[in-house]
């Protein structure tokens, strides 16, 4: 049997540890950047987005209790984690839809001001899945070009909401501008598709378990959790080339109930000199660098 999916992986035949100045595990933080980007009525989408701290669906109408919600994270959560990450010398990828670029330039260029990479979010916080084919060019297009006009800085890497398309991977290629995507969470070691690098995202080392039903309440949930992940990820890194990924978002563990989470995996992770905490932009490079021409 002939399978479109890949169940092996890496089994049997892990890379060696690789990462610059004998580190264990490469640490990506990710700070997912979609406000503004949300569906909305208001702002001329179909629909309004429905999934926040709550579960409510508003028709016909534009949301404003929605609206609000998604605001706070441009208006206090940004600053929270940007003088954070500051404290602890940590540089992160912030993950912006292209929407956001052009509703709040100044928070992107703020951010690559501070060192962080800006990459793309798509234009909408929305998936690809079944987008046309033209749609989703038109919108990867259009993401690139706001992101580079907010920071003056052309992006590098792809991440789509939840699903991509069967067509997205080959669009970003096709470009040429695009050195990584982050659309698997199949692995916890970057792979090549020629010459582009798949670097493997999580949704369990993420802020977004904070929403219902996600399991985080307190923010040493959170840190908890993390730095569990991180240790184990440590220790096999000793063996093996490891890589892992927290996902953060401003309105989520920018509140001031859950910031302390982020703090503690901070203090946590900086405390180590085995551990190289970069930029993926800066991981998908190295990775190119060692491993290019793989399958």
């Amino acid at each position: 049997m002939t399978d479109r999916r890949d169940f092996k992986g890496y089994f049997g035949q892990e890379p060696a540890p690789c990462w610059p100045g004998g580190a264990k595990l490469a640490l990506s933080f990710v700070v997912n950047v979609e406000e503004g980007a949300e569906l909305s009525i208001g702002d001329g989408d179909p629909r309004n987005e429905d999934t926040y701290e709550i579960r409510e669906e508003v028709t016909g109408a534009p949301d404003l209790c929605m609206e609000s919600h998604f605001a706070y994270g441009t208006r206090q959560g940004y600053a929270r984690i940007a003088r954070l990450f500051d404290r602890y010398g940590v540089k992160a990828t912030f993950s912006a839809c292209g929407r956001v670029a052009e509703r709040a330039p100044w928070l992107l260029k703020d951010a690559a001001g501070r060192g962080h990479e800006v990459s793309c979010h798509g234009w909408l916080w929305q998936r690809h899945a079944g987008m046309e084919l033209k749609a989703e060019e038109t919108a990867i297009a259009h993401t690139h070009g706001a992101i580079t006009d907010a920071t003056g800085i052309p992006p590098v890497g792809w991440h789509t909401r939840s699903s991509p398309s069967a067509n997205t991977r080959g669009l970003l290629r096709a470009r040429g501008d695009f050195l990584y995507d982050s659309d698997a969470y199949d692995d916890d070691i970057p792979r090549m598709e020629g010459d582009h690098v798949i670097l493997p995202y999580a949704f369990d080392t993420n802020d977004m378990r904070f929403s219902p039903g996600g399991g985080f309440v307190q923010a040493r949930d959170f840190s908890d959790y993390v730095t569990g992940a991180f240790e184990r990820l440590h220790a096999e890194g000793a063996a093996a080339a490891r890589m892992m990924s927290v996902g953060l978002h401003l309105r989520i563990i920018g509140r001031p109930g859950r910031i302390a989470g982020l703090e503690t995996v901070l203090q946590h992770v900086t405390a180590r000199g085995d551990v190289w905490i970069a930029p993926r932009r800066d991981i998908a490079r190295h990775w190119a660098d060692t491993h290019g021409g793989a399958a």
